[in-house]
């Protein structure tokens, strides 16, 4: 007698249906997804290197002298004008002793803060956070901002051009505030105050 099995894919006596072949594993689609990932990373690469050196701007005005033969009228003596006003600095920064005002976060009674008053000179909208400051001391030694420890804790806030704000800024431990440091942005221009 000879065996006779069912044809592929039919069930097996006492076996039931065979299992599904295994799919073909397509790697394409990884090759593909990758490869629209590196091109969304490198654009977005593009912006932020194009934003950080192209948002930068010069403040000084211009001025083109005329050739110095382009002039067909005499040469006049020199008048007398208004001496030119100084120029503002685009952020000033106050600083004075403050009085440290404890919030529940504070772990101590130990923390020394500064009063700090930003300004906008500038034609441009800046930030300001508690923890864009840092306070020197008198020995040279710099301490970073700590956060929601005094109540009077300066705002995370965006200055337009002419607002000012002010509040405290709050190191950790007792010491004699020297000067207070305040860098637009993580990685902008630096602008010191001494405390007063």
């Amino acid at each position: 007698m000879s065996q006779q099995f069912p044809p592929p894919g039919q069930p097996q006596p006492g076996y039931g249906y065979p299992p599904p072949p295994q799919p073909k594993k397509n790697s394409a689609g990884k090759i593909v997804g990758f490869s629209c990932l590196g091109i969304v990373g490198f654009v977005v690469l593009i912006g932020i290197l194009g934003a950080l050196l192209g948002g930068e701007s010069s403040d000084k005005p211009t001025s083109a002298a005329p050739p110095a033969g382009a002039s067909s009228a005499p040469a006049k003596a020199p008048e007398s004008k208004p001496a030119a006003p100084e120029k503002k600095a685009a952020v000033v920064v106050a600083a004075k002793k403050g009085e440290f005002k404890k919030t529940i976060l504070a772990q101590s009674d130990s923390y020394t803060s500064v009063s700090v008053t930003v300004t906008n000179n500038s034609s441009k909208p800046i930030n300001v956070n508690p923890l864009y400051f840092a306070i020197t001391d008198t020995n040279g030694t710099k301490h970073i901002s700590e956060l929601g420890v005094d109540g009077n804790q300066i705002g995370t806030v965006e200055l337009a051009p002419g607002e000012n704000v002010t509040g405290a800024i709050t190191g950790k431990g007792s010491w004699t505030p020297k000067s207070v440091t305040y860098t637009d942005g993580l990685i902008g221009d630096s602008v010191r105050a001494d405390v007063s």
